[in-house]
């Protein structure tokens, strides 16, 4: 088969590799259909790392997946062949004591699709688990389920943040992961997601969504805003979701007394945090890494209309021009928010 290889830091080729096809007895194998390009696929190719996670080795990228079922092991009940599906790319020890605390995602020997050295799925079949497949409805689309991903990391955020409904939400950042973290606030009970960036055609494009507020933080300050839409109160939730340092300046003034700063982004060094401030407004911190049982959540969200992915699917290249998909991807377009991979 031929896939989709990281080579090395800036070097992509199409080319023949070998993967395991064995379908074991809770397997099942996938016709991959769409893959959606993430920020870490992009960092990777730019940077040939992401921290401790190094590309040593070529390595097949892509992790936001879904696709059709071609076959299915002996003990696998709950899918068929024929199913059109979206793929969790994080397969954890299914014996660890985080999977028996439940929190899965933070099991250290999870075996996350295109981390080092763990291969993507930018190929046309993959062997996956079956646990961590699930069917989508007939009327969500392969793009839809292929952007599952990107949403259940706002869901694990939003679900983090213990949002009550009425809540006011700020939203720093609106990438990807800053436009699902507003959706799923929403959807969660927010009456409000303040979606702070400052570039413009980002913000327009989250904007059309109701009950988003959008700031354009060159020409506005979010603390001024935040205190004018909340009577000074300040927000319940803010969520980081641009891993920027700058964005710590001042951040826990934006939170009303006993909110929650929900930290989603992750910034390249350490960044200064106001204790005092916390202390005295009686703030939460939480933290968010991937996300635990929300593939459902995100595809049942999806399939009722609650939350609209499409306008947030912004280009797609078949699967012979993926390295100019990547290469488009990495340059940072304002008007692009997710760019997809379809195979022919």
């Amino acid at each position: 088969m031929e896939a989709l290889v990281l080579e090395e830091a800036r070097r992509i080729r199409l080319r023949p590799f070998t993967l395991p096809q064995a379908v074991g007895p809770r397997d099942v194998r996938i016709r991959i259909h769409t893959v959606g390009i993430c920020g870490s696929d992009i960092h990777y190719y730019q940077h040939g790392r992401i921290g401790p996670f190094v590309v040593d080795e070529p390595m097949v990228l892509g992790h936001e997946a879904s696709g059709t079922i071609m076959e299915v092991g002996d003990e696998v009940s709950h899918l068929q062949v024929g199913d059109r599906v979206a793929m969790e790319p994080g397969v954890p020890d299914m014996t660890s004591r985080a999977v028996r605390e439940g929190m899965y995602n933070l099991d250290p020997k999870v075996r996350f699709w295109a981390t080092p050295p763990v291969h993507g799925c930018l190929t046309p079949f993959v062997v996956h688990p079956a646990a961590f497949t699930y069917k989508l409805p007939d009327h969500v689309s392969f793009a839809e389920g292929a952007i599952v991903e990107p949403l259940s990391i706002g869901l694990q955020a939003a679900t983090k943040a213990s949002i009550k409904p009425g809540d006011v939400a700020v939203v720093l950042g609106a990438g990807t992961i800053g436009m699902m973290c507003a959706l799923a606030a929403l959807a969660g009970g927010c009456s409000r997601a303040i979606v702070c960036d400052l570039v413009p055609e980002k913000l327009d494009l989250i904007g059309g969504v109701t009950g988003v507020t959008c700031v354009d933080i060159r020409e506005k300050s979010v603390r001024d805003v935040v205190a004018e839409l909340t009577d000074g109160w300040g927000a319940n939730v803010v969520f980081e979701a641009s891993g920027s340092e700058k964005a710590f300046e001042g951040i826990v003034d934006l939170l009303c007394p006993g909110g929650c700063l929900v930290l989603v982004g992750m910034p390249q060094h350490a960044v200064p945090v106001d204790i005092v401030a916390l202390q005295v407004k009686e703030a939460r911190i939480e933290s968010v890494f991937r996300y635990a049982n929300m593939f459902p959540r995100a595809i049942q969200l999806i399939a009722s209309g609650r939350v609209d992915v499409k306008p947030f699917i912004s280009r797609s290249f078949p699967f012979s021009r993926g390295i100019e998909a990547f290469e488009e991807a990495a340059s940072g377009k304002p008007t692009d928010v997710k760019v997809q991979i379809v195979m022919e």
